[in-house]
């Protein structure tokens, strides 16, 4: 397979190669603070209004460089990578799903509505979704759920059935309507909630418990996002399942987001050619059995 071929600023059409990315033009946008919230004592809310109709142009998976806000207490230097939690109803409208974390979340949470805010983006690839297929599975932990939201949406709308595995640290931390959101979604989806709390999102636990929702019902696609355990379980589970197309959101820190710095390389596999590929530009969607989960550098 040959490496990807990539422009600046400007990405490649949809495809399900190692590090694909889904055509669009990047931007700088001035946006303004509609609303900004907790959700819960871990994740906030954030919802723009942008001087571009980015929700037509933004696609599931993709995400945004964020330029936080100066404080009195954090100073962020480089813009933030976040991914697009929704888009629209409105044309000129995005939302974001954050934890803080650090100086840039940290500030970012200040932010007060009407404030301004720049983003750059969209940026990266999307998920692969055929709406003629029947059922997919997601497995989302924490804050990865903003990454998949959009694509659940997408999937629901196109009455697609769901197998959805939700972990989080405790019940108090799941965002289960968050994650769902419309009456589609919840309508066709199959839950399944795990914890850390009780031990039932444990690899030990958790990888019989997949295998098993695997076997009841036939499955296209399975997708997940963020986690390193969750990605290489399901890379063990897919072994058996050839059929299923098998897709991962990589979360990675990033400075440029564009490509240039190298500072998001992931190691992967792409049929016995391995290549360091960037996250932020052939990605962040790469195919699950690309990943090479461990680099000895020797």
């Amino acid at each position: 397979m040959p490496s990807p071929t990539c422009h600046p600023h400007e990405a490649q059409p949809d495809t399900t190669a190692c590090g694909s990315a889904a055509g669009h033009l990047v931007a700088t946008h001035r946006c303004r603070v509609l609303t900004h919230h907790a959700v819960n004592a871990r994740y906030r809310y954030l919802r723009l209004q942008a001087d571009a109709p980015v929700a037509l142009t933004t696609r599931p998976g993709q995400f945004y460089q964020l330029k936080c806000p100066v404080t009195e207490n954090d100073a962020p230097f480089l813009l933030r990578p976040m991914s697009v939690y929704g888009t629209g109803p409105e044309p000129d409208t995005m939302e974001f799903l954050y934890n803080v974390t650090g100086v840039g979340t940290r500030a970012l949470a200040t932010l007060t509505e009407g404030a301004s805010l720049d983003i750059v983006g969209p940026l990266g690839n999307t998920f692969t979704l055929d709406t003629q297929w029947q059922r997919v599975m997601v497995v989302a932990r924490g804050v990865g759920l903003a990454t998949m939201a959009p694509l659940v949406q997408r999937a629901a709308a196109a009455g697609l059935r769901l197998t959805v595995v939700m972990s989080a640290r405790s019940e108090a931390d799941l965002m289960r309507d968050e994650f769902l959101r419309s009456p589609e979604a919840r309508a066709l989806a199959d839950v399944h909630c795990v914890f850390d709390s009780d031990g039932s999102s444990a690899v030990a636990a958790l990888e019989p418990r997949i295998r098993a929702l695997l076997a009841a019902a036939p499955h296209d696609a399975v997708y997940t996002c963020g986690s390193h355990r969750l990605l290489m379980l399901l890379q063990r589970v897919l072994a058996a399942h050839p059929e299923i197309t098998g897709e991962v959101a990589m979360e990675q820190r990033m400075a440029c987001g564009m490509g240039v710095c190298l500072s998001c390389v992931r190691l992967f596999d792409c049929d016995g050619d391995k290549q360091f590929l960037r996250v932020c530009r052939e990605g962040p969607v790469f195919a699950i059995r690309d990943v090479v989960g461990e680099v000895d550098f020797g």
